[in-house]
C-alpha cells in the first residue's frame, strides 16, 4: 500500500512535469508521513510532525512562487498579444499608406508626362507661329518702319533749318565784326584830330 502511493505521487508529477523540486519534497512529505504513522515513540512523531510542517511550509511557498510566476507570465502574454495588435494595426495602416503613395506616384508620372507632351507640342507650335500672329507682326513693323522714315524726315528738315540759321547768324555776326572796326577805325581818327587840333591851339 505504501509503496503503491509513492508511485501514483511519482506518475502524477511526470505528467505534471518538473515542478523545481516538488516531487523531492512531496516524497519526503509522504515518507515522513508513513514514518509518523509508525513511530513508536511520542518524541519520534512529534519530530516527523514537525518535519511535515516544514516541507508542506516549502511546498506552499514553492506553490505560491509558481503562481506569482505564473500570474506574471499570463499578464506578459496578455501584454505581447496587446503589442502584437498594434504591431498589426500598424503594418496595415503602414500597407494602406504605401498602397496610397503608389497611386500619388502614378497620378505624377502621368501629370510628369502630360506635362513633358505639353513642353514638346509647346516649343513646336513657339517654332512654327500662326499665319494670323505673323500677319500682325508684319503690319507692326510696316507702322513701325513708317513712324521712323516720319522722324528721318523730320529730323532731317530740321537739320537744314538749323543749318539756314547758322549761316544767317554767322552772316549777322560777320556784319556786326565790320560795323565795330569801322567804329573802331573813325574813332581813332577823331582821336589823332583832336589830338592835332590841341597841340596847334598851343602855338
Amino acid at each position: 500500500g505504501n509503496f503503491s502511493a509513492d508511485e501514483v505521487i511519482r506518475k502524477r508529477l511526470l505528467i505534471d512535469g518538473d515542478g523545481a523540486g516538488d516531487d523531492r519534497r512531496i516524497n519526503l512529505l509522504v515518507k515522513s508521513f508513513i514514518k509518523w504513522c509508525n513511530s513508536g515513540s511520542q518524541e519520534e512523531g512529534y519530530s516527523q510532525y514537525q518535519r511535515m510542517l516544514s516541507t508542506l511550509s516549502q511546498c506552499e511557498f514553492s506553490m505560491g512562487k509558481t503562481l506569482l510566476v505564473y500570474d506574471m507570465n499570463l499578464r506578459e502574454m496578455e501584454n505581447y498579444e496587446k503589442i502584437y495588435k498594434d504591431i498589426e494595426n500598424s503594418i496595415a495602416a503602414a500597407h494602406e499608406k504605401i498602397s496610397e503613395c503608389k497611386k500619388q506616384i502614378l497620378q505624377a508620372k502621368r501629370i510628369r508626362k502630360n506635362r513633358q507632351e505639353y513642353d514638346a507640342l509647346a516649343k513646336v507650335i513657339q517654332h512654327h507661329p500662326d499665319r494670323h500672329e505673323t500677319l500682325k507682326q508684319l503690319e507692326a513693323l510696316g507702322k513701325e518702319l513708317q513712324n521712323l522714315s516720319h522722324i528721318k524726315e523730320n529730323v532731317e528738315d530740321k537739320l537744314e533749318l538749323r543749318r539756314k540759321q547758322f549761316h544767317v547768324l554767322l552772316s549777322t555776326i560777320h556784319e556786326l565784326q565790320q560795323t565795330l572796326e569801322n567804329d573802331e577805325k573813325l574813332s581813332e581818327a577823331e582821336e589823332s584830330q583832336e589830338t592835332q587840333m590841341e597841340a596847334e591851339a598851343k602855338q
